[in-house]
């Protein structure tokens, strides 16, 4: 048995209910400063592949055999897609809870979003609007041989022309670009929240959920580090990593503060927009995060969704007449997606939706707001909805 399937095996058996395949890998590599980025890059592959074709293999064999299988797996995806029969797609790659709760276009689009979901997971990255057409270029190691090429793809797509696409080897937090704050590791599903939002520089905004600040650092940089930024998030913690991540990326237009997500709202100000980037089952990350399609539950699903549309209930109460109220999820399931909106719509006439990224809002009826599907967009899957508040 390979040392690489013996050690992914090993992270496995730490895996439960209680820690995530990530969660554990991080534990490993910070339990070990020896290993280097293309070892903690092969670890991460291999107990990825396992979760990722959980369902294909032989559970009476032994973990390291299994994960040797995941990877001979993965190989011959990557060569040749059609080498996984179809109807195993549909049985194996997701739980049937999950797949049921996904209302696709059409089979096509059922089809491929579930080969997408066996890929390996591109890595975006968000640059500062100042350094987008120069970060390709910078982020070459002068150190790194002349053959070797960092090779990144732009987004052609209109709707995010900074997006960049990272193909090469390099540690990107190591680099002297990341310690500076010129680019942030975002999913490009990510990044077309903050398009959505499509933010000013006069505005004052709050992100809701802000979390470690992510969307929040890239609505800073759409508004120009001006104007100003409410970030809230019930977690302490969270805070204080996104102010961490706000000084790296020389970040000022904001103000952390504590919200726990009920009726009582952290401020009295009134916004010109505010993004609800709720908590949810994350299934439209379970390309890039596997071990998640068999630890989440439907029942997970369910309370989530009673939490979205508390969330969406409370935060819009702090719209100013004309303000927009963006909900993004990053999952695609039925519930946390058009049912929530729906319910929310009907419930506040007194919120028109609006066309965001270009994308015509709903003729008639409530809105139902957009999917950003992950075979299309070679990212993840995320929705978002967006109102604006009727003016008198």
């Amino acid at each position: 048995m390979s040392p690489l399937a013996t050690r992914a095996a090993n992270i496995i058996a730490q895996v439960s209910p209680d820690v995530h395949a990530d969660f554990a890998l991080k534990r490993e590599f910070a339990n070990d400063p020896d290993l280097t980025p293309q070892d903690k890059r092969d670890l991460t592959r291999a107990v990825f592949a396992y979760y990722r074709w959980f369902r294909w293999f032989d559970h009476t064999s032994a973990v390291a055999s299994r994960v040797n299988t995941a990877l001979d797996l993965q190989r011959k995806f990557e060569s040749s897609p059609s080498s996984v029969n179809p109807a195993h797609l549909s049985e194996r790659a997701l739980p049937a809870w999950a797949l049921a709760s996904i209302d696709f276009p059409s089979s096509a689009a059922r089809t491929a979003y579930l080969l997408q979901l066996q890929r390996e997971p591109a890595l975006w990255l968000r640059p500062q609007r100042a350094y987008s057409s120069s970060l390709a270029r910078i982020l070459k190691p002068n150190s790194a041989p002349q053959s070797e090429v960092l090779n990144f793809k732009f987004q052609s797509a209109a709707l995010s022309p900074t997006a960049l696409r990272y193909e090469g080897q390099t540690d990107l937090f190591r680099t002297d670009e990341f310690k500076q704050g010129l680019f942030e590791i975002q999913d490009f599903a990510s990044q077309l929240v903050g398009h959505a939002c499509a933010p000013l520089p006069s505005e004052t905004w709050w992100d809701a959920c802000a979390g470690e600040g992510g969307k929040m650092l890239h609505l800073s940089d759409l508004m120009d580090n001006k104007g100003l930024i409410w970030a809230s998030d019930r977690h302490t913690g969270r805070l204080a990593t996104l102010r961490k991540r706000a000084g790296r990326a020389k970040a000022f237009n904001y103000r952390p503060v504590v919200w726990t997500g009920g009726p009582i709202l952290p401020t009295k100000t009134k916004f010109d927009g505010i993004l609800v980037d709720a908590p949810c089952s994350g299934v439209g990350t379970w390309q890039r995060n596997p071990h998640a399609r068999w630890s989440t539950t439907e029942t997970d699903v369910k309370e989530l969704a009673e939490i979205q549309l508390l969330l969406l209930e409370n935060t819009r109460k702090a719209l100013k007449p004309g303000g927009r109220l963006i909900y993004a999820v990053c999952t695609i399931t039925r519930q946390e997606t058009t049912d929530v909106v729906r319910a929310f719509s009907l419930a506040h006439p007194e919120l028109e939706p609006i066309p965001l990224l270009g994308l015509p809002a709903p003729k008639s009826g409530p809105a139902t707001g957009h999917f950003l599907w992950p075979q299309e967009l070679n990212a993840n899957g995320m929705f978002i909805a967006a109102w604006r508040a009727k003016t008198a």
